[in-house]
Parts: C-alpha cells; structure tokens; sequence
C-alpha cells in the first residue's frame, strides 16, 4: 500500500534507482498514473471474445496518449499479446494500411 495521494507516491517511487513499477488490474491507478505521464509501457493482453458488459479499461478524462509498438505475441489459444511503450501525445491521424484491413 502506498501512503497518501498514489500519483505522488508512484512519482517519488520512480524518481529512485531501482526496477521497474507494475500494475496489476487496477484500471483505476493505471488511468491516473497515464494521465500524469508516470506509465512508460503498456501491456495489452487481448481474447477472443466479446463480452458486451463490464468497465472501459481507460476511463478516466485525461488526454490521448501516443503509443507505439514494441512487440506482440499470438498465443495458440488465439490470445493477443501487445507491449507498447509511451510516446507522449497522440496525433489524431489516420493510420497506414487501415482501410485496406477493413
């Protein structure tokens, strides 16, 4: 457990020397800790399926951020493995070779 306001603590954390930080299922301190520009990667795992309930992952109202990929993964059992790290502000662009996907 972290003491106080956990933007500030998570701050003071990674100001020191030392491993990485991660979160586990806490969209939440995840959501706040992006929006103050404390997240370097984000790891995505995606299953095939659709649940048409539950919460947004990223809910809170802070700005688009930009992410670029940096590996990926396909399981046998069809999950999406998805590493991205953190770029800073997102363009609000279209994307190469989307069009021709869909």
């Amino acid at each position: 457990m972290l003491p106080g306001d956990p933007v500030v603590s998570v701050g003071e954390l990674l100001r020191r020397p030392g491993r990485e930080l991660q979160i586990h299922g806490s969209s939440y301190l995840g959501d706040a800790l992006l929006a103050a520009g404390l997240v370097h990667t984000v790891r995505l795992t995606v299953a095939p399926t659709v649940l048409r309930t539950g919460r947004r992952l990223l809910a809170g109202t802070g700005p688009a951020t930009g992410l670029q990929l940096s590996r990926h993964e396909v399981t046998d059992s069809g999950l999406l493995l998805l590493e991205y790290e953190v770029t800073g502000s997102a363009p609000l662009a279209e994307f190469d070779g989307l069009t021709q996907f869909l």
